[in-house]
């Protein structure tokens, strides 16, 4: 007998495979051992909780633990899994919040349901902080998301120099997480009668510290058209036990 011609001689080939082409394996995995090796130590962190670090730059919230919705950054979502809904407004329906440099309203995104949302922004640095009826002040261009269920409002540093004319702050208290974003990786320090900090670099600050706008005449290496170049400092003033946070970075 004659053995049958090969594909593309008159016989048609199995469906999606092209003439000529040698059959896939059946049953073949969708990647080699290799593959799955190499990408072993960037697989999904283990759920359970409702906030988890992915890593250093990408966190993960989990809706359904708690059955709590959020408000984070909108644009800060990279990636979603089962059924959340999400809901566009300006942050002027839950206060005002405004952005340190252009003094334009910060918009938040509400997302709710039962499912995963991974968030992260620009692949600055995310720190969860956890709060249990105790509060914190954040600098608004360092908030990333936040529990809804958190108590939270606006407060205002208004100082000679400082781009827009202030500083905006958000006081979170409650119980709750608040993601806080920085460029590198923070220092937290006691707050001192000498504690001083540039506004641009200052992420957060006990909520019992008290913060002061102090000028100094010194020229910054960015100083833009129309600036002084005089560099805006936080003066900080506090109980012992009161702390600030600070990143290696400033606008």
């Amino acid at each position: 007998p004659t053995a049958p011609p090969p594909p593309g001689y008159g016989q048609q080939p199995p469906g999606g495979q092209f003439p000529g082409q040698p059959t896939a394996p059946q049953g073949a995995a969708p990647q080699g051992a290799g593959v799955a090796a190499a990408l072993q130590k960037y697989r999904e962190a283990p759920t359970g909780q409702r906030w988890t670090q992915q890593n250093e730059k990408l966190i993960r919230v989990d809706l359904g633990v708690a059955d709590q919705a959020i408000l984070a950054r909108q644009g800060s979502m990279v990636l979603y899994q089962g059924k959340v809904e999400f809901s566009y407004k300006g942050a002027g329906f839950a206060g005002r919040i405004v952005g340190n440099a252009t003094g334009q309203e910060m918009q938040l995104m509400r997302c709710s349901g039962r499912g995963q949302v991974f968030l992260a922004e620009e692949a600055t640095h995310l720190h969860p902080i956890e709060l249990q009826g105790d509060a914190i002040c954040v600098s608004a261009e360092n908030v990333l998301a936040f529990d809804e269920t958190l108590q939270h409002e606006v407060r205002r540093i208004e100082g000679h120099g400082i781009p827009g004319g202030a500083l905006f702050v958000m006081q979170f208290q409650g119980t709750g997480t608040v993601i806080v974003k920085t460029h590198g990786v923070p220092v937290v320090l006691p707050v001192t009668p000498t504690t001083f900090a540039d506004c641009h670099a200052v992420v957060a600050w006990s909520a019992a510290a008290q913060a002061i706008v102090s000028s100094q005449v010194r020229l910054r290496s960015n100083a833009y058209a129309g600036s002084t170049g005089e560099s805006v400092n936080l003066q900080f003033r506090g109980a012992p036990g009161n702390f600030i946070v600070v990143q290696p970075y400033e606008v």
